[in-house]
């Protein structure tokens, strides 16, 4: 059973896209799992470079089974973008399919999103503000609209109708803005429904029979561990499961079809919006790596926080997963810098703890204890075999795998597609 879960091992933004659009040359079947469009994978492949959002990044690959899964939140107007964009550019979307037990992110939750976080004030989560949350929140009250809902359009009327009326009376009663129009939104939706509908099928008979035909299936994860709503940095997290447990539910497949599961690292940390983060660094190193590697966001634009590899949430994120292999990206990243440092522990109140507290406020006290080692100060993006690294980049990398208890599969030592380095089969 050749099931790859892919999935982001730090707060997001680790280079999962160009890991699967890796992998997909070898898998017939990817399924993006979780999250939203408020997650972007940025690839560089011979199509040219593109940031994802919805699409999952093996459709690339010609062979290649794509689907969005019944975890992922849907904003249509996104995704109508996103296939026109690929097909203007000569992206075959044919092999795209969509689970129709996918929710939808309506207009009244991006508006909820912005003015939620806005009455927050100095407290604020940092959101993205594109509806995720609420859209997760209604999925669960049991007052979500899924894509397969827009088949039927007399029975979406009146769901939308029912619905409408109560988001309309928080929105006028609560915040004090104008309603919204029912009719605008149903021809909208009925637009989008129309474009859609094409790609709309009934998904987990499709993932089953490929893995009984023993053909490799990734699952592509979103956003990364340390924001999950559970064992993330509460409560600032996504909204979804970003988990190898997610992807199981956001696939439709049972657990124990999973084969290995591959957590994406980044060479060093990064955080987008607020949230504590022990190793985040506030100087000129910081200021190099985030723009030596254009550390902004791919949907949002937002610089990103910059620290050093922080191996106490590393190995965290290696237990609640269970990976089984660990991909290391954005390692050219660090060629300039002379020497270099690995948080292998924090200090609390006085003491040293080597474990990711639960409490976010304990978190925030945490200060980092450090290990040093030599940088290598030469280039390494041309090197494709293990061997041929400089040595204190192989001490570098065994050090890390060590500290998280995790074997290194890949390396990625460029945005391209060839500059990776396998060190062990990722199937």
């Amino acid at each position: 059973m050749p099931v790859v879960a892919v999935i982001g091992a730090q707060w997001g933004d680790e280079g999962k896209g160009k890991v699967v659009d890796l992998l997909a040359g070898k898998a017939k079947m990817v399924v993006r799992f979780s999250g939203g469009d408020n997650a972007g994978h940025t690839i560089i492949n011979p199509f040219g470079k593109y940031a994802l959002r919805l699409v999952p990044s093996g459709i690339f690959s010609k062979q290649t089974v794509c689907i969005i899964g019944n975890g992922v939140v849907i904003n249509p107007e996104v995704l109508v973008e996103e296939i026109d964009l690929l097909k203007q550019n000569n992206v075959d979307t044919s092999m795209l399919n969509i689970s129709d037990r996918a929710h939808l992110i309506m207009p009244y939750h991006t508006l909820l999103d912005g003015l939620e976080e806005e009455s927050r004030g100095g407290k604020a989560i940092g959101t993205t503000r594109r509806g995720i949350g609420p859209a997760f929140t209604d999925k669960t009250a049991r007052l979500g609209i899924r894509i397969g809902d827009l088949l039927d359009k007399v029975a979406f009327k009146e769901r939308l109708s029912s619905l409408l009326e109560y988001k309309n009376a928080i929105l006028t009663r609560v915040f004090g803005v104008e309603p919204l129009s029912l009719d605008e939104i149903y021809q909208q939706y009925c637009q989008y429904g129309e474009f859609l509908t094409p790609y709309i099928r009934e998904t987990t008979a499709m993932i089953e029979e490929m893995i009984d035909r023993q053909e490799p299936v990734l699952l592509e994860g979103a956003q990364g561990t340390l924001l999950d709503p559970d064992f993330g940095t509460y409560p600032y997290t996504t909204s979804s499961s970003p988990l190898a447990g997610g992807g199981s539910l956001g696939a439709g497949i049972g657990p124990n079809r999973i084969s290995s599961i591959l957590g994406v690292y980044k060479a060093y940390c990064t955080r987008v919006g607020t949230g504590p983060m022990p190793t985040e660094l506030n100087d000129e190193i910081s200021d190099q790596i985030r723009e030596r590697a254009h550390e902004y966001g791919t949907v949002t634009g937002r610089p990103r926080r910059c620290g050093w590899f922080d191996a106490v949430a590393g190995r965290f994120s290696k237990r609640v997963n269970g990976f089984t292999g660990a991909a290391i990206t954005r390692f050219d990243i660090l060629d300039t810098l002379p020497a270099l440092k690995i948080c292998v522990a924090y200090r609390l109140d006085g003491r040293t703890i080597d474990y990711f507290p639960g409490n976010v406020n304990d978190l925030e006290r945490c200060e980092p204890v450090y290990e040093e080692l030599p940088g290598w100060q030469t280039p390494t993006t041309d090197i494709r075999e293990y061997e041929q690294l400089p040595e204190p980049a192989r001490q570098y990398l065994d050090r890390i795998a060590e500290l998280i208890n995790c074997p290194v599969s890949l390396v990625c030592v460029g945005p391209e597609r060839s500059q990776t380095i396998q060190v062990r089969p990722a199937f």
